[in-house]
This record gives structure tokens, C-alpha cells and sequence, in this order.
């Protein structure tokens, strides 16, 4: 069963959202980053992608850089940028995209879930994606950015999402991308109580988005607890920031790639080297879809094609 407990977080005051919202540390380059957190030291960029505080071209994994990610998290917290929550909550973060909105649950998630497989991947990882961000948790000593998890829907936890986002936000604003953004703060005990209550009945809960993060993470609380001889298994190393969304509010859209020429082949002849690996079947003009594990689809010069490994 999937074990949850709330937190105290550490964010922003609200007068101060906009300005420390950022995008993910891994849809952006250095140098996309540096140009959005031009003029704004308060930016979250500063520490999720501390080299743009060094000469453009600095290598992100060098050592200087992760130890300028902590004097950046540190003196966010003296100038009040972020700021600890005094008692434990749960959270519900909201995205709205294309006129749509999907609620989800901010957790603290259980390192032994993941490490025992109660929390499921679809991705397999790099080591080398995982030893950087490993090395950002291990040495701030946080989770500073949150894993997108999915969950079977619970009528109980569905009844919170409904009842507290009836009430004003804590932060509601849209970001220069055009999305949405939306939190509030559990507080009432009965509440977080029925949170951890109704996550320990769900067998599973399913990474979604950030595969490199939950391993991290997980990974970095393993090494504590090894290392700790006194470990009891709730130390805070034992969990990792999650935003866990039920499965009726996601909507799972296509995963494309482009590819721009065919490498001096023809058509034919592209298609006979896909041959080598796939099972392919011409499936005309209208829009073919992936119906099962391992098939893809592929548009070429006007046709659909099926593909299976």
C-alpha cells in the first residue's frame, strides 16, 4: 500500500510566487534558463540550474556549481524567498492547459515504495541523469523540485480536492507560457488525516513525469539510511516531494518525434531499414494510432504505417 505523510514545505509568500516560479530544471538548456532569469535574482533557476550564475559555457556538473545551488537555496531562505511552513500540510497544486484543469495531491512520498516497487515506472533511467540529480538532493539536502505521480481515483481524496479548492488559493496566477497555476494548503486535520488514510488503501501509485527525480531521490535516501545505524524508517530522508494526480484528471497526450529527412534513402528504401526491426503495415491516408505495447506509428509522405517491434 502506497504510504504518504504531509509535510512542513518550504515556498514562497505569495507577493513572491510569480517571481520564483520556474519551468523544470530538464525542458530547458542553461542558456534558455539564464535568458528567463535575466534581472530576477529571486528566480528558482538560481538553484535548480545554478550555472547561470557562472560564464555562459561553465559545465553544469562541476562541483562549484552544485555548491552554488546550496549558497542560493540558503539565501533564499534569509531573504524570505522561501519560507517553511510552521506545521505539517498536504497541498493541492492545480495546472490549467487549454481551458483545462487537473488537480493534484502534494505528498511526501515513501523512499521504500519506490524502492520496492509500489511505485511503478514506465522509463527506464540514465546513471549519469541520476548521479546529477542525486548530487543536487544530496547536497541541498531537499527535494526542490516535485515527481508527477498518477493514482486510481478515490472518492474520498477526490471529496478533499473538491472541498478545498472550493476555497480561495494560496497562489493563482498564469505564467508567460499561457498555463495555469494553482495551490492551496490542507489544513484541517480531519483532512490530512483522510489523505494518509486513503493513499494506504492504493496498492500503487505511478511516476508520470520525472523518472530521474523519484530515482534520485530515492536512491540519496537509501544512502541515509544505510548509513545511519540508529535508521528507524521515518527519518525525513525517507521521503521525497510528490504531486500525485488522479487518473481521471490527466490527459495523456501524443508523444511525437520529427524526423527532418530520410538520410539520402527513399521512401522504400527507408521503410525496408525500419523492416529490419519492426513489422510494418501500411494503414493509408487517415490517422493511425498505437494500439498496444511496443507499437508505434508512423506518418511518411502522406500514409500511416503501423509499426511493431
Amino acid at each position: 500500500m502506497a504510504k504518504v505523510k504531509p509535510f512542513k514545505g518550504i515556498r514562497p509568500p505569495r507577493e513572491m510566487v510569480t517571481r520564483v516560479a520556474s519551468r523544470p530544471y530538464d525542458v530547458l538548456n542553461s542558456e534558455e534558463a539564464r535568458h528567463e532569469a535575466e534581472g530576477n535574482p529571486s528566480s528558482l533557476y538560481h538553484i535548480i540550474k545554478p550555472e547561470i550564475d557562472f560564464e555562459p559555457g561553465t559545465d553544469e556538473h562541476d562541483p562549484k556549481v552544485y555548491e552554488k545551488a546550496v549558497e542560493n537555496f540558503n539565501a533564499f531562505r534569509s531573504n524570505g524567498w522561501l519560507v517553511q511552513d510552521e506545521e505539517d500540510h498536504y497541498y493541492i497544486y492545480a495546472q490549467t492547459m487549454n481551458g483545462r484543469t487537473q488537480y493534484g495531491i502534494v505528498v511526501a512520498a515513501n523512499v521504500a515504495d519506490y524502492m520496492e516497487g509500489r511505485i511503478k515506472k514506465h522509463e527506464l533511467t540514465r546513471r549519469d541523469k541520476e548521479e546529477d540529480r542525486m548530487k543536487h538532493v544530496r547536497i541541498n539536502n531537499a527535494n526542490v523540485e516535485p515527481v508527477f505521480f498518477a493514482f486510481p481515483d478515490n472518492e474520498p481524496l477526490q471529496k478533499v480536492i473538491d472541498t478545498v479548492t472550493a476555497g480561495e488559493p494560496e497562489y493563482d496566477f498564469t505564467a508567460p507560457d499561457g498555463f495555469g497555476h494553482h495551490f492551496w494548503v490542507i489544513s484541517d486535520p480531519v483532512m490530512i488525516q483522510c489523505v494518509t488514510e486513503e493513499f494506504a488503501k492504493i496498492p500503487y501509485l505511478y511516476i508520470a513525469d520525472g523518472h530521474h527525480r523519484s530515482a534520485a531521490a530515492a536512491l540519496v535516501g537509501h544512502e541515509k539510511a544505510q548509513a545511519n545505524p540508529a535508521h528507524t524508517g521515518e527519518e525525513e530522508y525517507n521521503y521525497f516531494l510528490a504531486v500525485a494526480f488522479p487518473a481521471s484528471h490527466l490527459n495523456i497526450i501524443d508523444y511525437n518525434r520529427v524526423v527532418k529527412d530520410l538520410n539520402g534513402l527513399t521512401p522504400a528504401q527507408f521503410l525496408d531499414r525500419v523492416a529490419e526491426n519492426f513489422t510494418v503495415e501500411e494503414k493509408g491516408a487517415d490517422e493511425y494510432r498505437p494500439q498496444a505495447l511496443h507499437n508505434f506509428a508512423l506518418y511518411l509522405y502522406g500514409k500511416w504505417y503501423s509499426l511493431t517491434a
